[in-house]
């Protein structure tokens, strides 16, 4: 829907421009105007002719064609104004600054929607209502400051909050972080966040356009348009860092299976950021620091070398970098320890004293870059206690950062004694990290953020009698037939096993299936909590005792019996989350997955690469590998499974949750010993 009246017009008009440059309407003018705008300007008030040195129309319908419409004005005028502008004047592009639409009333909501059908009719797009505006390096047409420097390589920022993008771009440029694009969508009456991402990925130009996108996103509306963007933006080359807010649990309060209680919304986002390789960050700093990082030269490995004046950031920044799987390796050069002063180390941290100089700094960064096989980028930290300036230091590191094959990371953590230097530094083009600690952690996290998840082929499942079963079932848990008979359509191992009502019956079922058995409630969900199983059963005796036990519970209306089965319990379940689709998880199973709450998720489908991923980023991943000469879990097998339960998802949409606790893995294989499905087709 973005179109080049948006990105490049050659007219702008402010509807409600004003000389009162603390009005939305009067700031945007001059922002515009100070700015250097190229186009033509133009402005609309009823009650002025002339505004900060514009000619004022008092009537938009004397207006001449006009590209891009800026609307100042109260809500109620929007609609008219708009349907004047789009079929009078040609204009093709609109920013609404306005509230007073679909978040505060339903009066509202019809100018919203009255504004968004006038503008589709022509083909239009429109960015807000109720938002700052948007800015590139050709118009800045925001109400707000601060402008930062907008360069056709800076960041594309994109934003739900026009508020939150004014703090973040804030926060980006004391660190020298340029933009490319700002937007903020505000209502997202036409164009959200996703259609925006949209836009950037189908006009993406690898010579020409911004390598790195940042979002803030307050509402997922469209994950699958998110998903398919981000991803093919960071398969072109691209990095993307995001911050969602407004997540919680809540959500998952009414579940009433183990899948349920563990998945949230916010499990959800994870799944999606991951799957499409998207950084998740949880605030501005973060947001900005992950940015700054991607600005810099791609990290070939996770080993670091630190080079320092002050041991305290150096030991902080070893600590966040190690905590987080990253190596800060021993060092050893007796040529560079000669170059520096007495007292100096090499180990790694390399510290070269508050005494040290630009030139030895020099020395220490060329060593690392050409003789130091064992480093893969460097963190300098380079500050000072009031001393002396720092202008030597910083142009050397500067220099060194265009000539160096490792990447280099400046922290300048001396924001006051050094203010002049780093602005010196920043104003050369560079970035600065003033804390060393977020620093460290960001940069582990942009590291071990996967890459886009690739397209699955789906394993073969039985669709006729998935959909035979579904189609034919009222909404609620499947009995334990059909549940059986889903796992065999979709592939998935089980115990043989029986549905009793009887204690004869029990115990001619025990005698078939072969002692010893285990003896289990149908009907209520936690089983182990109301004494609904019973292990190792053994005999005829002990059958008929627990059978008539277990009855008598209560919401039981019949008795499973199965094999009695050895191996590590695991876990494997199913959870549709709202648009975001199926989401598969996997951990640690049995009661343990309450108590550890352990596991992995990914949204459906999964492939076998993601399965693995998910299986071996489990905290309990030793266990299930096989620790203390336990037995382990056959992975490809548990892999297999969590995949065939993503081909059953993708069969049977209608699956709310599904619980596969205990899946017993061995050596062998893995096995379903308990599940259940909870059908949702309204």
């Amino acid at each position: 829907m973005i179109n080049q009246q948006l990105i490049d017009p050659k007219s702008i008009v402010v509807i409600g421009g004003s000389n009162d440059v603390t009005k939305p309407g009067g700031k945007v003018l001059k922002n515009l105007i100070d700015n250097k705008f190229p186009g033509k300007l133009y402005v609309t008030n009823p009650k002025e002719t002339e505004i900060q040195g514009i000619k004022c129309y008092q009537d938009p319908a004397d207006l001449p064609e006009v590209d891009l419409a800026i609307l100042a004005i109260a809500a109620k005028y929007c609609p008219a104004t708009v349907d004047l502008l789009a079929n009078n004047k040609n204009t093709r592009a609109f920013i609404i600054f306005s509230a007073g639409f679909h978040e505060e009333s339903e009066e509202g909501a019809r100018y919203e929607k009255q504004i968004v059908d006038t503008i589709n009719c022509v083909n239009g797009c429109l960015i807000g209502p109720n938002c700052i505006g948007m800015m590139n390096h050709h118009h800045t047409s925001v109400f707000s400051l601060p402008i930062p420097r907008m360069e056709p390589h800076g960041v594309d920022f994109i934003s739900g909050s026009g508020a939150t993008a004014v703090f973040i771009m804030e926060a980006g440029m004391l660190n020298g972080l340029s933009f490319s694009s700002v937007y903020s969508v505000g209502n997202s009456a036409q164009m959200g966040v996703e259609e925006v991402l949209k836009y950037l990925d189908e006009t993406f130009d690898p010579a020409t356009s911004s390598k790195v996108k940042l979002l803030y996103v307050e509402s997922i509306s469209k994950p699958d348009m998110l998903l398919k963007h981000a991803s093919s933006l960071i398969n072109k080359g691209c990095s993307i860092a995001a911050i969602k807010s407004g997540t919680s649990s809540a959500g998952s309060r009414a579940a009433s299976s183990h899948t349920g209680a563990l998945a949230s919304s916010d499990t959800a986002v994870d799944a999606l950021f991951r799957k499409a390789g998207i950084v998740r960050c949880y605030g501005r700093e973060e947001l900005v620091t992950v940015a700054a990082i991607f600005m810099h030269k791609k990290l070939a490995g996770k080993n670091i070398a630190i080079i320092t004046h002050a041991g305290g950031p150096a030991v902080m920044l070893t600590d966040a970098l190690s905590n987080n799987g990253f190596e800060v390796p021993h060092l050893e050069s007796p040529e560079l320890l000669s170059k520096l002063f007495p007292g100096s180390s090499v180990a790694n941290p390399i510290d070269m004293l508050a005494t040290g100089t630009a030139e030895q700094l020099g020395e220490i960064i060329e060593y690392c870059d050409k003789k130091f096989d064992n480093i893969d980028g460097m963190a300098v930290i380079f500050g000072s206690p009031g001393l002396f300036e720092n202008y030597e230091v910083y142009k050397v590191l500067h220099e060194k950062m265009n000539t160096s094959k490792k990447p280099i990371f400046p922290i300048l953590p001396s924001i006051v004694n050094v203010k002049n230097e780093i602005d010196y530094f920043i104003g050369l083009g560079r970035i600065n990290f003033p804390d060393e600690v977020v620093f460290g952690t960001a940069l582990t996290k942009v590291y071990n953020t996967p890459a886009p998840a690739k397209d699955s082929t789906l394993p073969s499942v039985d669709q006729k009698l998935i959909r035979d079963i579904v189609n034919n079932s009222e909404d609620g848990y499947l009995s334990p037939d059909k549940v059986q008979q889903l796992l065999d359509a979709a592939g998935i191992p089980r115990a043989g096993e029986a549905v009793v009502t009887t204690a004869p019956e029990a115990v001619k079922m025990a005698n078939k299936i072969g002692y010893p058995v285990v003896m289990k409630v149908v009907g209520p969900v936690h089983k182990s909590d109301v004494g609904g199983v019973t292990l190792n059963v053994k005999d005829d005796e002990t059958v008929t005792s627990e059978f008539n036990r277990m009855i008598k519970i209560k919401d039981t209306t019949a008795v499973l019996i199965q094999p009695m089965l050895s191996g590590t319990q695991i876990f494997a379940g199913v959870k549709k989350e709202g648009d975001f689709g199926h989401m598969i998880l996997c951990g640690l199973g049995g009661i343990f997955i309450e108590v550890l709450k352990d596991v992995q998720s990914s949204l459906a489908p999964v492939s076998a690469d993601e399965a693995l991923t998910m299986i071996k980023s489990l905290k309990s991943y030793k266990i299930i590998e096989g620790v203390r000469g336990q037995e382990g879990v056959d992975i490809t097998a548990f892999s297999d499974a969590i995949v065939r339960l993503s081909a059953l998802c993708v069969t049977a949409p209608e699956i709310a949750e599904m619980d596969i606790n205990p899946l017993l893995g061995n050596a062998k294989g893995i096995t379903a010993v308990d599940a259940r499905i909870r059908i949702q087709k309204k």
